[in-house]
C-alpha cells in the first residue's frame, strides 16, 4: 500500500491526495506534525522532514518538490475514465468561477 505523508491544511499534500484519488491507487495517509523540527518519525521513516512524501509499495519514497511527485504518479499509474472526466469537471469549474 502507498504511504503519504501529509497534512490535510497544507495545499500541496491536498494536491498529491487528489491526485492519487483521481488515478484510483489506494493509498494511506500519515499526519505529521505541524513543525518539521517536530516530525522524527516521519524522518525515521522516509528519511524527510518536508511534506508531502510518498512511499512506495516497494520502499522507493518521493519528496520533495511536489511537481515531482505528481510527475512521478504520472509516470507510475496510467489515467482511466474517472481521472479525464474529473479534470474536465475541475476545468469546467474554475471557467464558472470567472
Amino acid at each position: 500500500m502507498i504511504e503519504l505523508y501529509q497534512a490535510e491544511w497544507c495545499p500541496f499534500s491536498h494536491q498529491v491526495r487528489q491526485r492519487l484519488t483521481e488515478l484510483m491507487v489506494p493509498f494511506v495517509a500519515h499526519q505529521v506534525e505541524p513543525e518539521p523540527h517536530e516530525r522524527d518519525a516521519m524522518e525515521a521513516a522516509t528519511g524527510d522532514r518536508t511534506i508531502p512524501v510518498v512511499v512506495l509499495d516497494d520502499g522507493t519514497v518521493i519528496g520533495g518538490d511536489t511537481e515531482e511527485i505528481l510527475d512521478a504518479l504520472d509516470r507510475l499509474f496510467p489515467e482511466n475514465d474517472f481521472t479525464v472526466a474529473h479534470h474536465e469537471r475541475r476545468v469546467e469549474a474554475h471557467l464558472f468561477e470567472r
